[in-house]
């Protein structure tokens, strides 16, 4: 197999790689430090570009994991490209968000460097910061075969060039890049020292866990991508996820079932709830888990009632909505259950961000911590699944 572009001491270094089995471990998913890491991707085109030491290697040359289609107008895109002339404008321009994207790769090098233009110059919002939004997140396989925290960007305009990890301890370790949760990606480029070995690492081929959902699943707040619930519950159980949150625009809509429908996911998850009224329940979520049914006969459904809002205890009108909601969902629930569909969860909304109030930045929007509870209360019920 020829090794376009690679000079010899990142040719020994993939030799090395390729080398004996890996070794996984339950609940972590990734090879441990001193084993082999996941299967290469197919040999790039062009390799890397060499400028001012730094190699720089184009990840659409080997893929990102976390995209539910490949026919899609953009790489980095959500949604294949059909999609815009079926679904609402808004849903077809935040689809053009890479939230739940990511790459993985393989190095020896002391440093890691991320090179990407963005789509959009609103780099933050006013309650997210610009990691979060428009941030690419690096975690590093530890020893123990865990993925554990290394470093984020902090885009100040839309074309970065940022150092993420400096003087990383020698050896060679598998690593994953999250991409921006509410822009857009046009390119991405993954940095090393100019000599140093480089393995591209495909995207698992293993079903996902699907989610659709509102700017919550989307990854709001998360103050870095990897901090989004879907990207932790996909390093805790060790699966790959696909992320469908549309921010404010999770209404059930028969269009998105119609695609996700397209998916042969290992679980799909469900969590529109925050974007809906009552009525919108009513009319929508039992045709769109039965479109779900009539699609993946045997795919286990999770559905998930809306977190509550950290001031609800003090608003009657925010207390009512959950109420209306909820209530609609459940009968949902049980008018699909006593019809005989098999395979649904339901996850109750009340837990989802505890019981302190503490774990929003707004109210609405999870924290980080808010995030890790969330992914809590998931891992009750995925776990089972999977």
């Amino acid at each position: 197999m020829a090794q376009q572009g690679l000079n010899r001491k990142q040719v020994l270094g993939l030799a090395a790689l390729g080398a004996g089995a890996l070794a996984f471990r339950p609940g972590l998913g990734v090879a441990a430090a001193a084993a082999p890491v996941a299967s290469a991707a197919p040999v790039t085109r062009a390799g890397p570009r060499t400028e001012n030491g730094v190699a720089w290697w184009d990840v659409a040359e080997w893929g990102v994991e976390g995209k539910g289609w490949s026919d899609t107008a953009r790489f980095y895109d959500r949604l294949p490209a059909r999609a815009e002339q079926t679904v609402r404008p808004v849903v077809w321009e935040l689809s053009r968000n890479a939230a739940g994207m990511q790459v993985r790769f393989a190095t020896d090098s002391p440093s890691v460097h991320a090179r990407y233009v963005l789509r959009s110059s609103r780099l933050a919002l006013p309650h997210m910061p610009a990691t979060g939004v428009s941030g690419i997140d690096l975690y590093a396989q530890d020893a123990a075969g865990r993925l554990r925290w290394a470093g984020v960007t902090k885009p100040a305009s839309t074309s970065v060039t940022e150092r993420l990890l400096n003087g990383a301890d020698p050896g060679m370790r598998q690593y994953t890049a999250y991409l921006p949760l509410y822009n857009g990606v046009e390119s991405l480029e993954i940095g090393v020292e100019a000599g140093a070995a480089f393995r591209p690492v495909a995207p698992r081929t293993r079903r996902p866990v699907v989610f659709y959902g509102s700017s919550i699943a989307q990854g709001a707040c998360a103050s870095r991508p990897g901090m989004a619930f879907p990207a932790v519950l996909g390093r805790r159980l060790d699966v790959p996820t696909v992320n469908l949150g549309f921010s404010g625009n999770a209404f059930m809509e028969p269009e998105v079932g119609d695609l996700l429908a397209e998916l042969d996911p290992s679980v799909y998850v469900v969590d529109c709830l925050p974007n809906m009224t009552p009525d919108l329940v009513a009319e929508r979520a039992e045709p769109l888990i039965r479109r779900l049914r009539e699609a993946r006969p045997d795919t286990p459904i999770v559905m998930v009632e809306d977190r509550t809002y950290a001031n609800a205890w003090l608003v009657g009108a925010l207390r009512a909505r959950h109420e209306g909601s909820r209530a609609a969902y459940r009968e949902a629930y049980r008018r699909l259950r006593t019809s005989g569909v098999k395979g649904l969860s339901y996850l109750e909304g009340e837990g989802l961000l505890g019981d302190d109030d503490e774990a929003t930045t707004d109210g609405s929007h999870p924290s980080d911590l808010g995030m890790a509870r969330y992914a809590d209360a998931y891992t009750q019920v995925l776990r089972r699944l999977l």
